[in-house]
């Protein structure tokens, strides 16, 4: 099957963004893809702000990015946009990093307010960096996200729903299938 990067483009270590896209890499990993995650918030931030393109983690991110068939995205919602650390990760990755690469944008944010930071802040800069198909995002509430005791995820019933079929359009987008999507009840 294919290799997904998972980039997580929150700040926080805590962050319901990065538990959420854990939980979607293990539907991936059940789909037989191999997944990578990779927290942006882990790049040391003198190599991000500092623009330093020679830094070791700035290769290495180059490099996760070249090796993979395919990304998702998911960062929080700031002002209408997606995160700062974000948009210094991308700043720093080659002009068509994404080239050639099937792509799910996925954002979290408080308010549904935000719901179009996809396809008017993040979906043009992935596009800009020749991303080759770029599946339908989704967008999830803060509250749909739930952290239990033991650190495991919990999404509404509702988020978990939608969620579903999104995550599943991006894996056979991966592999040339068509996904069959259940007929809305």
């Amino acid at each position: 099957m294919a290799t997904v990067l998972s980039v997580s483009g929150s700040p926080s270590a805590s962050s319901r963004t990065g538990r959420l896209l854990r939980h979607l890499d293990q539907r991936l990993t059940a789909q037989g893809h191999e997944v990578i995650p990779l927290d942006v918030r882990t790049i040391p931030a003198e190599a991000l702000l500092g623009a330093d393109f020679r830094h070791p983690a700035i290769i290495e991110a180059t490099e996760l990015f070249d090796r993979a068939d395919g990304v998702v995205v998911g960062t929080p919602v700031y002002k209408a946009s997606y995160s700062g650390v974000l948009k210094a990760l991308l700043d720093l990755l080659p002009q068509y990093a994404l080239t050639g690469k099937t792509v799910l944008p996925l954002a979290t944010g408080g308010s549904v307010a935000h719901v179009l930071a996809i396809d008017y802040a993040l979906r043009p800069v992935l596009n800009s960096m020749g991303a080759a198909h770029i599946v339908q995002g989704w967008f999830t509430l803060d509250r749909d996200i739930t952290v239990r005791e033991d650190g495991t995820l919990a999404l509404a019933p509702a988020a978990a729903e939608a969620l579903g079929p999104v995550v599943d359009q991006f894996s056979a987008a991966l592999t040339g299938r068509t996904p069959v999507l259940a007929a809305a009840g």
